[in-house]
């Protein structure tokens, strides 16, 4: 496991292979806004305002919890690979995001990041229906529709766009349901981000709508994939437009899904000759692990039971996560055992076991399953500074010089992991190299969004470093860094 950043209400609810991002706070008391402002703001802004009806307590306190797990995020990247690269667009320049949010939602917020909450992938019964929600926000990327809202945060870090976009959407949300208070909470938590709500907002269009799934279900045909997830994500969900108020899922309040909608992509979709293709059984057979273990680990331990009740390798991982996360930790040691006895080659179960081992103290035991897990994913940054803690935390094995190695390595593929910033600050304060103790803690709480504090350390540590340095250069980088502003 990668911990959060520190907070101990975070640790029990997401104890596994996570980093959990510092919450996005509000900013200063909010501007005064006319109502004509607050009703123009876009009620959909493309697929985020189900976020916040989703997570409406947090969208009003300004936070969102973004979580990160190994195996999840490998599987996401292979679902969108041949999609980005079906829309002329480079696999590499796009982040996708995990929020930590029970939800079916979908939504990106430039041309480089798309945010999917863990529920999409718990609810998505193949993998199919995930890579159609893919390829339809895929198509608002594509398609240009975000061009204002890219402009203005598109240099931003991840951290601090969502506070512009926790901050527009609350606000829209508000204004839409006449609930001024919440309206203003929105404008609090924007004011806090460069005022981008007072600036930033698309016009909300079913032509893009549409225009996004006719794009989806290209992507879709070019890649040899059928529609038929898409569509049952969709079909799953019109009929709930009926309704109002917390029985609507929060999908259809950014992508409202009349009859006539379903039926073109009906339509479409069944002229695919690919139409009642399905997923690899290799492929299938991924995608209900991590349904599992997203279940495991963020659902309580009685309804994940009832969900994962059989005796597939499926449910015996989240059987054992559950057992574990209950404090039985050496009965799920002997469970996950068993699961690398029918599964030896799979990387994620010797990581389980390395993150239960060290997680209960047993820094030097967690090591060997770790190593092990890295010899079959050697660029899977989470896993190597999770194998960088274990060696810090180990009793006869502690080498400083290898955690530095092994957590180098693991910020170098994933420059994100806040945490290994702060385990890399302090092995080399073990080590007395003071200067790159520094560095690295002005990187890690750059990497959290903390700018403030990241350009005081970072001023600190270039006093140290040698003029023209690599770190040098790191820590000039971040005393130039300048927020984004319209």
């Amino acid at each position: 496991m990668v911990q959060g950043f520190g907070i101990k209400s975070l640790r029990k609810l997401l104890p596994f292979s996570l980093v959990d991002h510092r919450p996005v706070r509000a900013g200063p008391a909010p501007h005064k806004a006319s109502t004509k402002l607050l009703t123009g703001l876009l009620a959909g802004l493309i697929g985020l305002t189900p976020l916040l009806h989703a997570t409406s307590a947090e969208a009003q306190r300004g936070r969102i919890k973004l979580v990160r797990d190994a195996e999840t995020e490998e599987l996401i990247r292979d679902y969108a690979r041949p999609i980005f690269k079906a829309a002329g667009l480079k696999p590499q320049n796009i982040r996708i995001h995990l929020v930590n949010d029970p939800a079916l939602n979908a939504f990106v917020v430039d041309g480089k990041r798309m945010f999917i909450n863990t529920g999409t992938l718990i609810t998505a019964k193949t993998p199919n229906e995930v890579i159609g929600i893919i390829a339809h926000e895929t198509g608002h990327i594509a398609g240009g529709h975000l061009i204002r809202l890219r402009q203005a945060i598109e240099g931003a870090q991840t951290i601090a766009a969502i506070g512009m976009i926790l901050g527009a959407g609350a606000a829209a949300a508000g204004a839409a349901s006449g609930n001024a208070s919440a309206a203003q909470a929105g404008t609090a938590i924007a004011a806090g981000s460069q005022g981008i709500a007072q600036r930033t907002f698309l016009n909300y269009a079913r032509t893009e709508e549409t225009a996004a799934d006719r794009a989806a279900i290209r992507y879709l045909q070019r890649t040899g994939q059928s529609a038929k997830g898409m569509l049952t994500t969709f079909e799953r969900f019109a009929d709930q437009a009926l309704f109002s108020g917390n029985f609507v899922d929060p999908y259809i309040r950014s992508h409202p899904l009349p009859r006539e909608r379903i039926g073109q992509i009906e339509r479409l979709a069944k002229k695919s000759k690919f139409f009642n293709r399905k997923d690899s059984v290799q492929l299938q057979a991924r995608h209900d692990l991590v349904r599992a273990k997203l279940a495991a680990f963020t659902f309580n331990g009685k309804r994940t039971m009832r969900m994962f009740k059989g005796n597939s390798l499926a449910d015996r991982y989240a059987q054992a996560i559950v057992t574990y996360r209950l404090g039985s930790h050496k009965r799920a040691l002997k469970m996950v055992d068993g699961l690398l006895k029918a599964a030896p080659n799979h990387p994620y179960f010797w990581e389980l076991k390395g993150q239960i081992l060290l997680e209960t103290g047993n820094g030097d035991r967690a090591i060997a399953p770790l190593n092990t897990a890295i010899s079959m994913k050697p660029n899977e940054g989470i896993l190597r500074v999770m194998l960088g803690q274990a060696i810090l935390s180990s009793k006869s094995n502690r080498n400083y010089r290898q955690a530095v190695d092994h957590l180098r390595r693991g910020l170098q593929n994933d420059p994100d992991l806040g945490l290994g910033y702060r385990l890399l600050a302090q092995a080399y304060d073990q080590l007395g190299n003071r200067a790159f103790a520094e560095i690295a803690t002005a990187n890690g709480y750059f990497a959290a969004g903390d700018i403030r504090s990241a350009k005081a350390m970072a001023a600190r540590a270039q006093k140290k470093l040698p003029r023209g340095s690599p770190e040098w250069l790191q820590a000039d980088d971040i005393l130039s860094y300048k927020p984004p502003r319209l």
